[in-house]
This record gives structure tokens, C-alpha cells and sequence, in this order.
């Protein structure tokens, strides 16, 4: 059985269950039908629960049950328990276990679809999920997720990584700008204009322009959205990977391929103390899709 431990007692899911039914059907003798069991049971369990948390949660009269103003409280917490417990039990009778994909910015890009098709296909009992996590490490040092997707140099010690492929730069640009009628740019065309960036998952700095030909103003961004934002309204112009291409298509933004910027790095990584099973795979999944025309 599922417990919570309180100082002195155990809390048990029982009790919570009796409690939530007591409230759910207004009385003892109701809640007890519900629970198949009898009234004296669900009485000694809630007085078991009060017991427990010394507390009363319930006001008792001849004709009505009701909760008290901590109850209520209670209540609420105890729905929440009963569902996680109500969907642990499901996960463990499914048979699937999860892998949570990490990403800050663009996942896979164009290849996203594939990839978690591919993966559905050869692992049916492993659900691939992706998990949007504005971090710096995607999530992986939070715990948010077990593999990310990086698009920056990966200098966390606690982290292995693996290079899968690289994508090309796009300069993205507010739909009446001039450069926008332009089949492809130049980093110094961009250069001495205000700039667009996120310093923490972002996968462009001003070291990506040479001296001289840097951006004339830096306007920080916390996310793919308001970094888009700022651009569609004509604020700023911004340098990304190919995946911000196809995953986040926005009408008032045109996306220019950027022919002198170095590619960017994509990297698979994961915890070392703690490797996802079957990261291997994965790594290899990503590494044909990047490889792929």
C-alpha cells in the first residue's frame, strides 16, 4: 500500500479515500455504500485521519457532514493524492515507461515527427515525450527531463554528451524589411542593427559577428516567443538554427538563410550518473535523421 508518513502515525490512502467520500455523498451511511464497506469503518477511519493530522475536518451533525475550513483544504490536497496514486497505478499496469526529451527552443526542427514516429515504431513500450524546459541544460539538470536536445557547447561536468548533426543559420527578419526580399544574407547586413538574443538557451552571442561588425544593440529575450514577438513587431532581428525554421513558423517573420555564419551544433545529452535506457538508440535515431537529405 501507497503511504504518506506524518511525525507520529502513517497516513494512509484509505483514509484519505473515506474522507474525499464522506464529503462526495454528504453522509456516513452514503460514503460507506460507496466504499462497499461499513459505517462504523468509514467513522473509525476518519477519526483515524483526524488522529493522524490532529485536526478536525469534518463538522458532524444529526443530519449533515460537512468540512471545516481546514478540510477543505485537506480535501483538495487529498483529491490530488488519490490521482497520482490512481495514476501511478495506471502507468504501472500500461506497461510504458516514458523517455522525456528536453528542449529549450526548437526540438528536432524539421525532423521532430520523424524521429518520434521512428522511435513509436522500434521501442512501443517506451513513450518518447517532449518536454519544453527554458533552461540552460533543457532540463536535464533540473530533472525536468532524461535526454535533451543542446545547441550549446555542453561544459556541465555532470553531463555526457554526443554531437548528432549540425544545421545552418537563418537570419529571421520582420516581414517589411528590406533584407526580408532577399533570397539570402550576410552577417554584416544584419550587424550594427538591434538584435534580438537569448543568452541562456539561445544558439547565437555577439561573438558570432566579427569586430567591428557586431550588432548596434542587444535586446534580450526569455524564450522562443517573445524572441519572435519582438521581431514580427519590427524591434529587432534575430540569427537562429534551421530547426526555429520549421517548428516556429510565425506569418509576420521571414526566414533567410545566413551564407557565411557557421553552422550550429546540435548535441544529444544526458546525466552521467544516470543514463536513460536505450540513450543509445536514440543518439542513433537522431544521428540517420541529421545524416538523411
Amino acid at each position: 500500500m501507497v503511504r504518506l508518513y506524518a511525525e507520529r502515525m502513517d497516513l494512509e490512502l484509505r483514509h484519505l479515500r473515506a474522507l474525499v467520500a464522506v464529503v462526495d455523498e454528504g453522509t456516513f451511511t452514503d460514503a460507506a455504500a460507496a466504499l462497499d464497506v461499513s459505517q462504523a469503518s468509514v467513522s473509525r477511519t476518519v477519526a483515524a485521519l483526524e488522529a493522524v493530522l490532529g485536526v478536525r475536518v469534518l463538522h458532524r451533525t444529526t443530519r449533515q457532514v460537512s468540512p471545516t475550513v481546514v478540510g477543505v483544504r485537506v480535501v483538495e490536497h487529498a483529491r490530488r493524492i488519490l490521482e497520482e496514486a490512481d495514476a501511478l497505478r495506471r502507468l504501472a499496469a500500461s506497461g510504458v515507461d516514458e523517455l522525456r526529451l528536453g528542449y529549450a527552443w526548437a526540438a528536432l526542427g524539421r525532423r521532430t515527427t520523424d524521429v518520434l514516429r521512428r522511435w513509436s515504431q522500434a521501442h512501443p513500450d517506451t513513450a518518447l515525450l517532449l518536454v519544453l524546459a527554458h533552461t540552460r541544460t533543457a532540463g536535464l539538470a533540473e530533472r525536468q527531463a532524461d535526454v535533451a536536445v543542446l545547441r550549446r557547447p555542453v561544459d556541465d561536468p555532470r553531463l555526457t554528451s554526443v554531437l548528432v548533426g549540425v544545421e545552418p543559420r537563418y537570419a529571421a527578419l520582420p516581414a517589411s524589411d528590406p533584407l526580408a526580399r532577399r533570397r539570402t544574407v550576410r552577417l554584416e547586413d544584419v550587424g550594427g542593427r538591434t538584435v534580438a538574443l537569448d543568452a541562456l538557451t539561445g544558439s547565437t552571442s555577439p561573438d558570432l559577428w566579427r569586430p567591428g561588425a557586431e550588432p548596434g544593440e542587444v535586446r534580450e529575450t526569455s524564450g522562443i516567443d517573445e524572441w519572435l514577438t519582438l521581431i514580427e513587431a519590427g524591434l529587432a532581428v534575430g540569427i537562429t538554427s534551421e530547426a526555429t525554421v520549421h517548428q516556429h513558423p510565425r506569418p509576420g517573420v521571414v526566414f533567410r538563410p545566413v551564407r557565411d555564419a557557421p553552422p550550429v551544433p546540435v548535441s544529444i545529452a544526458w546525466r552521467t550518473d544516470d543514463p536513460p535506457r536505450a540513450v543509445t538508440d536514440l543518439v542513433d535515431l537522431v544521428v540517420e535523421a541529421y545524416a538523411a537529405p
